[in-house]
């Protein structure tokens, strides 16, 4: 199939690779000239926007930010020429119902379909992948959404995979506050933070989030970056908005919320949200 992909981000360009590799042609879209020599290096043909690109069967949307989401909407306004959209970023439920009305006004239909797995299995086209809308749009981009990792189909209509997106990035945003709490408190008590988290994590205490991020808690600010603190403050912001609308408490993502933006104010926001622990340096 031919794929426009737009966002060529840590996580964006191993997806792409992935779905190349699969035999379908593929252009990026990517804002940023460093981004584009970094797929260019790849091997991955990348434009600096949509309207660039050559007509696609499917367009696949992995940018970081539900305005990001709205403006790629705009850019096609008034007329789109692809008839199927694959929105896998977190936005939102909110968020995808809007912009999938807007691109079904358009003649296109949307498949909610964000991901978990991180960069770690982006690269291995490992992701899990939860994909909401009509079942035969979900079949018609099953050749793609099949290149990137496992499709488990969670709804008939947009917004319905974004809301088990929140319900997993409250998990993720939790997890990771509590390994870097747990690392820190390894440290207070003078222990070898590296053998507290060779023990622990093969224990019952163990999680995915401690085995992946706390190795580069121990690293240092410079750690390389697979996801940014500032996706974090994000994330767990549009799960606790969530949260607010349907009436639930959230009082760990609460508080995991106000350590992502703490550090953001440090001046981590670029850095790997592995960072959070130096919250409680």
């Amino acid at each position: 199939m031919k794929v426009t992909f737009i966002g060529l981000g840590a996580i964006g360009l191993p997806m792409a690779l992935n779905i190349q590799a699969a035999g379908h042609l593929v252009t990026g879209v990517e804002l940023s000239p460093a981004g584009r020599e970094r797929a260019a290096a790849a091997g991955v043909t990348a434009v600096a926007g949509l309207a660039a690109a050559p007509a696609a069967e499917v367009v696949v949307v992995m940018v970081a930010t539900p305005e990001q989401l709205a403006q790629v909407v705009d850019s096609v306004l008034p007329a789109a020429q692809t008839q199927y959209w694959v929105v896998m970023s977190t936005v939102g439920p909110d968020c995808v119902c809007e912009q999938a009305a807007r691109l079904a006004a358009l003649g296109v239909t949307v498949v909610d379909a964000p991901v978990t797995g991180g960069v770690a299995r982006a690269e291995t086209g490992e992701l899990m992948i939860f994909a909401a809308g009509a079942e035969p749009a979900i079949a018609a981009v099953s050749p793609v959404l099949d290149a990137m990792g496992t499709v488990r189909p969670v709804g008939d209509r947009a917004g319905d995979g974004q809301a088990i997106k929140v319900v997993n990035q409250h998990l993720c945003s939790v997890h990771i506050v509590a390994a870097a709490e747990a690392l820190s408190l390894a440290q207070s008590l003078g222990l070898d933070q590296r053998l507290v988290l060779d023990l622990v994590s093969r224990g019952a205490a163990g999680s995915w989030m401690l085995s992946d991020r706390g190795p580069r808690m121990l690293e240092g600010t410079d750690t390389r970056v697979t996801s940014a603190i500032g996706i974090f403050v994000k994330d767990s912001g549009l799960v606790a908005q969530a949260a607010r609308e349907c009436g639930a408490a959230t009082p760990l993502l609460d508080a995991a919320h106000d350590r992502y933006l703490q550090a953001e104010k440090q001046g981590l926001a670029a850095r790997d949200d592995s960072r959070v622990i130096e919250t409680w340096q």
